[in-house]
């Protein structure tokens, strides 16, 4: 509860702009509910399943546009 997570995603979120990506995109468990907030928290949008989590119904997919 001292905002780590939220830092380490920023921080993760500055280097990828720094190498030119438009774009981040997570995937978490189903049965996580503090990452799901935590990206719903930092601006992240929920999206379909994505690559290999397609036809995994555990997964749950993001995206952010920075």
């Amino acid at each position: 509860n001292k905002g780590l997570a939220s830092l380490v995603l920023s921080e993760l979120e500055i280097w990828a702009k720094e190498m030119s990506y438009t774009r981040c995109i997570l995937e978490t468990g189903d049965k996580q509910p503090e990452a799901i907030r935590l990206y719903f928290k930092n601006g992240y949008d929920r999206i379909e399943n994505y690559g290999d989590y397609v036809d995994d119904s555990g997964s749950v997919c993001f995206e952010k546009w920075i």
